[in-house]
């Protein structure tokens, strides 16, 4: 099982590692932005969680092969750097998913090894996921996924629920973490194919209608005493802070657009 997780561990090193390598490309940066990309997505989240949870030393100073492994993925991308350069603008987030699902069950196994309570598990394993990933993006200068409408957050939160529930319930752990990923996996790559995203609060301004109302008659004797006729008070423009669906945030981009 322990074999299980640290090549788990590895694989999600690598795939975080790489979607860092093609924000790089994609950022035009030279080899060392591409390196430092690399290595805060891939251990960025990993590093926080151990902090958190007072591991000292962190995974990847206690186990050098991290870092070989991140500048092994750098090296070959930039040798490959054409080919990184041709992939689709959707391999990122697809890449990216892999990595979330990845880092979440390894966050939360490793907290529940250390004898965390389940709630903390949950956490540690959206930190594991969504940090390395958060930083990379701010030095990219982009808004993170996880500040985003997607379903990024919100899978791995379901991630985390699944592995520490089925913990709990006495499920094997290969078992527990195979349904895991898949939960994880399967939310993110649909909400990608889907563009499902989540309903968002937003200020939205009530204009008053615009009718045209008929005029009231008055007293002769009232207006000559007030100087004129009464004026009707104008109806007031209103904000109020309603929820968005995602089908009418689909419409607003739409008309935009148009």
């Amino acid at each position: 099982m322990a074999a299980l997780v640290y090549w788990l561990d590895m694989a999600g090193v690598v795939v975080f590692a790489l979607s860092g390598v093609i924000l790089a490309c994609r950022s035009r940066m030279d080899p060392f932005g591409m390196l430092v990309l690399a290595a805060v997505t891939g251990i960025g989240g990993g590093t926080l969680r151990d902090l958190v949870l007072g591991v000292r030393p962190v995974f990847w100073v206690a186990d050098p092969t991290y870092l070989w492994v991140i500048l092994a993925t750098v090296g070959l991308s930039i040798v490959g750097f054409h080919y990184i350069h041709r992939l689709s603008r959707s391999f990122l987030p697809i890449a990216d998913a892999f990595g979330l699902a990845l880092f979440t069950v390894i966050g939360a196994h490793k907290a529940l090894q250390l004898e965390a309570p389940g709630v903390v598990a949950v956490l540690m394993g959206l930190l594991t996921g969504v940090a390395g990933g958060m930083v990379r993006d701010v030095l990219a200068r982009r808004v993170p996924m996880v500040l985003r409408q997607e379903v990024y957050a919100t899978a791995s939160i379901a991630g985390g629920i699944t592995y520490v529930g089925l913990g709990a319930l006495g499920v094997p752990a290969g078992v527990a973490i195979g349904l895991a990923l898949a939960v994880t996996l399967g939310l993110r790559l649909a909400a990608i194919h889907w563009q499902l995203t989540l309903p968002v609060f937003a200020w939205v301004v009530i204009r008053p209608p615009q009718e045209v109302q008929a005029p009231v008659a008055s007293d002769p004797e009232q207006e000559g005493a007030q100087g004129g006729p009464s004026e009707q008070p104008k109806p007031r423009t209103k904000v109020r802070v309603r929820m968005i669906s995602p089908s009418q945030q689909r419409r607003q981009r739409d008309k935009d657009s148009d």
